[in-house]
């Protein structure tokens, strides 16, 4: 039975592949990538977000007050944080750098929808954030999942290895002025096996490039769709984290991309910077201060 196996070239096979054979296959594969606990305590409240040792199956979990979040005049963003006891293998710097992007992503998204105050105040809102899960990606895995898709192109996707990805979980609450929360969102994203998330060098490649979804998530989460967007103007609120639109850097991760297929912080510039390292969030004795 086995008569023509010497036939058999792993060239001409892996050649001969269909791509909507290997769509299939990851397909099945990341539907059971295993989920996170939630609940890390973080939150003032979970009542109606998550049932106590509820584990997230979905991406999303949310609820809010529309006409409390309706009310808001304007928002002061913490800095998020490290949930106490997060286990990754993710370096200080690296976590530095997630925590960062997270920051930039959550400020873009929430000043699009509410007036953003420069320091907390009597009658201000607030929106805390805990980082709960951060996974990260396999470097070698990521050179192969690399020169997968140059040699088995498909349009506007990309293949990785299954169960090598990394990627970013959160929970993220805006509490009124009093302390009454709002809204609150428990959100996980995560590079999956074929998407649109470009492998790394970087164990924190995947979950930098989750952190824009997960601001999207956030913002979605606290505002109503009767809330206007807001039309940014000058000074930007989120100044400090750098223009909002950075045509060189978008142009040269761009390039990279098509070059190499990789997903370069440095480039793309989210990458570390001196003194990540010693960042007071990524210290192993950390305390997640509540309100």
């Amino acid at each position: 039975m086995f008569r023509h196996a010497k036939n058999l070239n792993p060239l001409t096979m892996s050649a001969s592949i269909r791509p909507s054979s290997l769509v299939v296959a990851l397909l099945a594969t990341a539907a059971c990538q295993s989920s996170h606990s939630a609940r890390s305590g973080f939150l003032t409240s979970y009542d109606r977000l998550l049932a106590p040792g509820e584990r997230v199956k979905k991406s999303t979990y949310r609820h809010r007050d529309d006409v409390a979040s309706n009310a808001v005049s304007r928002v002061f963003i913490e800095p998020s944080v490290l949930a106490p006891g997060l286990e990754t293998g993710l370096s200080r710097e690296e976590k530095a750098m997630v925590l960062r992007e997270v920051d930039r992503q959550i400020c873009y998204e929430v000043s699009e929808r509410f007036p953003i105050a420069n320091e907390p105040a009597y009658d201000t809102a607030r929106v805390r954030t805990a980082v709960v899960d951060l996974d990260s990606a396999s470097r070698t895995a990521s050179v192969a999942s690399a020169a997968g898709s140059f040699f088995i192109p498909i349009p506007f996707l990309r293949l990785r290895v299954p169960g090598t990805t990394g990627g970013v979980a959160a929970e993220s609450e805006l509490l009124a002025p009093d302390g009454h929360q709002i809204a609150a969102v428990a959100v996980r994203r995560k590079a999956q096996p074929l998407g649109r998330t470009r492998p790394s060098l970087s164990r924190a490649g995947d979950a930098l490039q989750m952190a824009e979804p997960l601001g999207d998530a956030v913002g979605a989460s606290f505002a109503t769709k009767q809330r206007a967007k807001i039309k940014i103007g000058k000074p930007d609120p989120c100044a400090k984290f750098g223009p909002r639109k950075n045509i060189k850097r978008s142009l040269g991760n761009a390039v990279m991309g098509r070059a190499t297929g990789l997903y370069v912080p440095q480039v793309a510039g989210t990458g570390g910077r001196d003194g990540d390292e010693k960042d007071a969030r990524v210290q192993p004795t950390q305390d997640t201060p509540h309100p």
